[in-house]
């Protein structure tokens, strides 16, 4: 086994994305891992959530930073606020919701392939800046998901009162 190189990274570095209308960080690849995890961190507005979905072959694990957001998988549903862990395993439909006016959350995925989604769906950038909503190609984000074994099977959430 290849002995790993430490990552030390600040606040706001890593790679940054424009993401599906909010920000994607890599703080940890699968390649600095060795196919391990990935490490990344969200940042997203109000309202904001991904499709309902599920992950054939990773498991999630968020940390919520700063804000509040409400997350779903199957029958268990609650809304968390910064301290809170939510681990989503794989095979499992799930889909979260920010409901404060940003949230800001760190992710682990194992095994690590998840910035390699990332990178291929979403528009790299070079200073972590919340994007302004742009429309989402619905085809392309099954098209890619499926490339990565995630099903979409749903619609993302709906907007918030």
């Amino acid at each position: 086994m290849t002995l790993q190189t430490p990552q030390l990274i600040a606040r706001d570095e890593g790679d940054h994305y424009h993401f599906l209308n909010h920000l994607m960080t890599t703080k940890v690849s699968a390649e600095q891992s060795n196919g391990q995890l990935t490490a990344m961190e969200f940042v997203g507005e109000r309202g904001f959530g991904p499709p309902l979905h599920l992950h054939d072959k990773e498991d999630e694990l968020f940390y919520v930073v700063e804000g509040e957001v409400r997350f779903s998988c199957g029958d268990v549903e609650a809304v968390h606020g910064a301290g809170a862990t939510v681990w989503l395993p794989r095979g499992r439909p799930h889909q979260f919701q920010i409901l404060s006016d940003t949230a800001r959350v760190f992710q682990v995925t194992t095994p690590g392939q998840f910035d390699r989604f990332v990178a291929a769906l979403g528009e790299p950038i070079d200073e972590p800046e919340i994007p302004g909503p742009v429309e989402v190609d619905p085809a392309r984000v099954a098209q890619i998901c499926a490339e990565y074994d995630i099903q979409v099977l749903g619609p993302p959430p709906g907007p918030l009162d």
